[in-house]
């Protein structure tokens, strides 16, 4: 007998299926998509990508159709070259891991290390994505506070990871949704503190200040030490889904047990391959970017809203009377910004010159509807 076709007519929920019970009451990630003029709420780079370079990604991906009958390579090794090349170091192909973007790359390591019975020790506000994907591979996430200006500081990390003994421990810097740096101390204190996986998140890494050492410095010697970044951000790059690790080989062979045959395709590879061939020119972007986002904490502080020390392409500021109804009111004017449940503050992504002067002069006529109010120190 033919099944009747479903017409909504019979009430039964996600909570009617034999689901998880550690998954029953979670909520699903996502930030609101509305098609606004001015969209500054996910942290994107809000500059295309530049027509030669587009022209010669087109070309790459028109070479790799006359193979899309066969199966790509699985083990991606020019992308692995080619990402190894950009980062530097003294990185080895083998060195380097890569999927349909970071948090494919975090989810197998959460399966590699993490599962029933294991934990992750992470300290929010962080990536809210980090969590979640706890939850997904059924690992426990376990919350730890931050310092002051959400800042983590040796003595805290060690102190944390002391009392709660996690199995792997994440740690995000540039932080998002915060923008603060992490002090490369906080992540040697780390990794001396656990016998466990400790992975640095960064995927804001370019926005750093030239002079910033990156995580990808601590590598040697430090076989429990994994690097995460995205070609979504600096690289314009967030439709094509790539983010990969760094890491010993031996972690890169232990996330190879768990990943999908042929998790990417041909199709990725050759869009990666080639936009990387070309990382000056699409870097150069990176300092106007820097330049808005800059422009944007002076101007938000002249107004009378508190800013943080941000190290990424965005800012989280302060002094929001009612942030639902500052959002609203941006909403209004076609400009949409992240409202991320933090009591008083909103976060803003550095925009081109015209979106950022969008911004702003929108947030002007905000912060004359209603004036900003003292937070914190």
């Amino acid at each position: 007998m033919t099944p009747a076709a479903y017409d909504g007519s019979v009430a039964f929920t996600l909570e009617d299926l034999p689901i998880r019970d550690d998954l029953r009451g979670q909520s699903p990630y996502g930030a609101p998509q509305k098609h606004v003029r001015v969209q500054l709420n996910v942290n994107e780079n809000t500059h295309p990508v530049p027509d030669d370079v587009a022209d010669d990604i087109v070309a790459s991906i028109r070479q790799a159709l006359a193979t899309v009958n066969r199966y790509p390579d699985r083990e991606f090794t020019e992308l692995r070259q080619s990402l190894a090349d950009y980062l530097g170091h003294d990185l080895s192909a083998e060195q380097l891991w890569a999927a349909n973007g970071s948090n494919e790359v975090l989810q197998q390591l959460l399966q590699a290390f993490g599962g029933p019975g294991r934990s992750v020790l992470g300290f929010p506000p962080t990536y809210s994505m980090h969590s979640i994907l706890a939850s997904g591979t059924g690992t426990t996430w376990i919350p730890a506070q931050r310092d002051d200006e959400f800042r983590i500081s040796p003595e805290t990390v060690v102190a944390a990871i002391e009392q709660h003994q996690p199995d792997i421990v994440f740690l995000c810097g540039p932080n998002n949704p915060t923008g603060t740096p992490l002090q490369i101390e906080t992540i040697e204190a780390a990794y001396a503190a656990t016998d466990g996986i400790v992975m640095v998140d960064e995927a804001y890494a370019e926005f750093m200040p030239d002079d910033a050492p990156s995580a990808l410095t601590l590598l040697p010697g430090r076989e429990r030490l994994v690097v995460s970044r995205t070609m979504s951000k600096a690289f314009a790059f967030a439709g094509a889904r790539v983010g990969y690790m760094a890491a010993h080989p031996a972690v890169v062979d232990a996330v190879r047990l768990v990943r999908l045959p042929y998790h990417l395709s041909v199709l990725t590879q050759a869009a990666a391959v080639a936009a990387l061939r070309h990382a000056p020119e699409m870097l150069a972007m990176v300092d106007d970017i820097k330049q808005q986002r800059d422009r944007m904490v002076t101007e938000l502080r002249a107004m009378g809203y508190r800013t943080y020390e941000t190290w990424s392409n965005f800012v989280l500021f302060g002094g929001v009377a009612d942030p639902h109804a500052a959002f609203e009111s941006l909403l209004e004017r076609d400009v949409i910004v992240r409202d991320l449940g933090i009591p008083n503050h909103l976060r803003v992504s550095a925009g081109t010159e015209e979106e950022t002067t969008a911004f702003l002069d929108a947030m002007r006529q905000v912060a004359a509807e209603q004036p900003p109010v003292r937070v914190g120190a």
